[in-house]
């Protein structure tokens, strides 16, 4: 369990405790020296590499752990909830790599592998823990390696990015990765109204609404729905709207009032209601 040099070339380039940047705009490290309690979040499509230390994901009744023997393959934006354990003895330290739609894409053709029928068949886990393997790891330590020297990021850095995600198409979240951009089947269309969420998330949006735009009954769009996501649609358009206004009540200068209309909520009131139930503080206190 664990590999040195990974460990040293990550702890080597962390700059402080939470996200630090790299010379690859793709490519992040993480770190804590204290545990951090379950908190919603939400990871854009990537993969997530643990050096040292674990976390766990809850998603809906799903328990997904990732650690030094395991890599987490996030292929969708999913509100999600997360725990970080370590300590000062045991710091944590992990590699994130962005998922570019692109880069997949042109993998996932080059592969040129028969596309899977879906039939009956359990569609793919938009998010989930894979076993590391020695290939993971040789691409991932070659990956730290460019970090470490400007010129080597600048030339090679982008292939080093290829060879982790191509190794992470050979993993078991492979079909999950492919499944993005062969557009098959049930899952392919509720990534397709999942993007369509996401991008048009002031507006006013209906289950009736998505169902079509799947071209789904609503039963069995509901099915698909929670298959995929863990969560009704309801549910999962109630998180987003919330983590998305987290996000802009940190880094935005919109008020509260402005928040709550950026993320389609019609009332003030109900914003601040459901915003505290979910976070545990109110926006204001938030925005203070």
């Amino acid at each position: 369990m664990g590999c040195p040099e990974m460990l040293a070339l990550t702890r080597q380039l962390v700059k402080h405790d939470g996200i630090s940047e790299t010379l690859l705009p793709e490519v992040f490290l993480f770190s804590s020296h204290k545990p951090q309690p379950r908190v919603p979040l939400m990871y854009q499509p990537s993969l997530c590499i643990i050096a040292q230390g674990r976390k766990i994901g809850y998603l809906g009744d799903r328990e997904i752990h990732y650690d030094e023997g395991h890599y987490l393959v996030q292929t969708l934006p999913l509100p999600f909830e997360c725990e970080t354990f370590a300590s000062e003895e045991t710091p944590l330290f992990g590699i994130s790599v962005s998922i570019n739609a692109a880069t997949l894409a042109e993998l996932v053709l080059a592969l040129a592998g028969p596309q899977s029928k879906e039939g009956n068949a359990e569609l793919p886990k938009p998010m989930d823990s894979v076993a590391m393997t020695i290939g993971m790891e040789e691409a991932v330590i070659r990956l730290l390696r460019a970090l470490h020297d400007p010129q080597a990021a600048r030339v090679v850095g982008s292939n080093r990015v290829r060879d982790v995600i191509f190794e992470a198409l050979q993993g078991a979240q492979g079909p999950a990765l492919k499944a993005l951009v062969q557009n098959q089947g049930h899952y392919s269309r509720i990534v397709q109204v999942l993007t369509q969420m996401h991008s048009e998330l002031a507006d006013e949006i209906s289950v009736e609404q998505l169902a079509r735009r799947a071209n789904m009954s609503l039963s069995t769009f509901h099915h698909h729905f929670k298959q995929v996501t863990r969560s009704s649609p309801i549910q999962y358009l109630k998180r987003l709207r919330l983590i998305k206004a987290q996000l802009l009540l940190s880094h935005d200068e919109l008020n509260v009032t402005q928040t709550a209309s950026a993320v389609g909520y019609k009332s003030v009131n109900q914003f601040s209601r459901d915003y505290k139930r979910y976070f545990g503080v109110s926006p204001i206190q938030h925005k203070v």
